[in-house]
């Protein structure tokens, strides 16, 4: 269990920092909360002592014996110093070595890796000197979560606001479990839909929401792997991390992103729900005006998987995962699609099961490969995700064993 020092800065992102406490919880880590004067103008101290059941650090100098050197001790227990919200104020302060509260103090005292979660105006964003702050900290070791783009507190649409909690939390773990086992491999991950567009209005898509495959991409990252996402339509934030990240919306493009990276991965795991169908003749220049019952040809778009299988031949690289979304004989029709597609595990489940369907938290799913069939139970789907790079762990070795054994 790793300490995690949450430091909460003065910014209208403070609320969400308080989701980040929980989430850091939920993945077994502790969390001392840190508040400057200004965080506390936006979230009560009392909210975090709720959270993580701890006295919130909201002064340089508490009442009590030696309570001056506070700050010296949490330095050297703390395994990471977390910044969330990190304005641009505290990101000058660090940059320039600054320490006039409790918060700035423990930068300069402590030794642990230092995570910041910037937020702010976009034009506080762009500007030189916030830019050249966060090269500065860069330089020197520390990581960053960079901000969403959107609607912002003071009405402007741009970037400048906090990361999604789930993306802050998701990054301190990584860096408080560098489990390595992936290093050395080049993981190509797709996640969410596609859109196949019939007129400039309307489209032919699914309800996939890119949870599993963002989960995925996020877990091969955490076990040190260099990881691609080739992203359809969603509007949940890709994890941070990626080292490229390819948006695209048709399956058309989503083909053409996987053939282009398809060489440099050891690894691509298919999670994206490819659209089967497309207008045949492709999407109409105008919107297609309401009349009677209409009838639109579709024409197949093309099978990446199966293409990506078949290019192989006989070799066993890259390592290929597919996924199975079923409503009946999920296990069954994975076990066929194994065969016929020339890959080395599919993923199958049933999406009519409760909590097992598109855009929720968590999944219900079996592994399906040539060396069997394991059930896992209802999960969520960033522990479905650990099983399934489990498996490829698996693989991996055992395809090493066998070119070890033909030498």
């Amino acid at each position: 269990m790793s300490l995690v020092c949450l430091g909460v800065s003065g910014g209208i992102g403070a609320y969400k920092a308080v989701e980040v406490a929980r989430l850091l919880q939920k993945r077994g880590h502790e969390v001392q909360a840190v508040m400057t004067r200004s965080a506390r103008k936006f979230v009560g101290p009392v909210t975090f002592e709720a959270i993580t059941r701890r006295p919130v650090i909201t002064g340089q100098f508490a009442p009590g014996l030696n309570s001056n050197v506070e700050h010296i001790a949490l330095a050297s227990g703390a395994d990471l110093l977390l910044v969330a919200p990190a304005t641009a104020n505290i990101i000058g302060k660090f940059a320039n070595g600054i320490a006039d509260d409790f918060l700035t103090s423990l930068h300069l005292a402590t030794r642990a890796p230092i995570l910041m979660a910037p937020a702010m105006n976009t034009n506080m964003w762009e500007h030189p000197a916030v830019q050249e702050n966060m090269r500065r900290l860069t330089a020197r070791g520390v990581r960053f979560v960079d901000p969403g783009e959107g609607y912002l507190a003071c009405g402007w649409i741009g970037k400048g606001r906090l990361a999604e909690p789930e993306a802050i939390a998701a990054a301190a773990d990584r860096l408080l479990r560098p489990a390595q086992t992936l290093v050395g491999q080049r993981v190509l991950v797709t996640a969410g839909p596609t859109y196949e567009d019939l007129d400039p209005v309307r489209y032919i898509g699914n309800r996939s929401s890119g949870r599993m495959g963002f989960a995925i991409a996020d877990a091969a990252v955490a076990r040190g792997a260099e990881v691609r996402l080739v992203v359809g339509p969603t509007s949940v934030a890709p994890p941070a991390g990626m080292n490229e990240v390819a948006h695209v919306r048709s399956a058309s493009e989503m083909h053409a992103a996987v053939m282009a990276w398809r060489d440099w991965a050891s690894v691509i795991v298919m999670a994206a729900a490819v659209a089967d169908y497309t207008p045949a003749e492709g999407t109409a220049d105008a919107k297609i005006a309401k009349g009677g019952p209409m009838t639109m040809p579709l024409v197949r778009t093309r099978d990446i998987l199966m293409e990506l299988g078949a290019a192989r031949g006989d070799e066993r690289r890259p390592l290929l995962v597919g996924f199975a979304a079923e409503t009946s004989d999920a296990v069954s029709k994975a076990q066929e699609k194994l065969a016929r597609k020339h890959v080395d595990l599919i993923v199958a489940n049933d999406v009519t099961a409760p909590g097992a369907g598109f855009d929720v938290e968590t999944n219900q799913v079996a592994l399906v490969s040539a060396g069997g069939v394991r059930e896992l139970p209802l999960l969520p789907k960033r522990e479905v995700a650990d099983a399934i790079l489990d498996r490829v762990q698996d693989l991996i070795g055992a395809e090493r064993a066998r070119v070890a054994s033909r030498r």
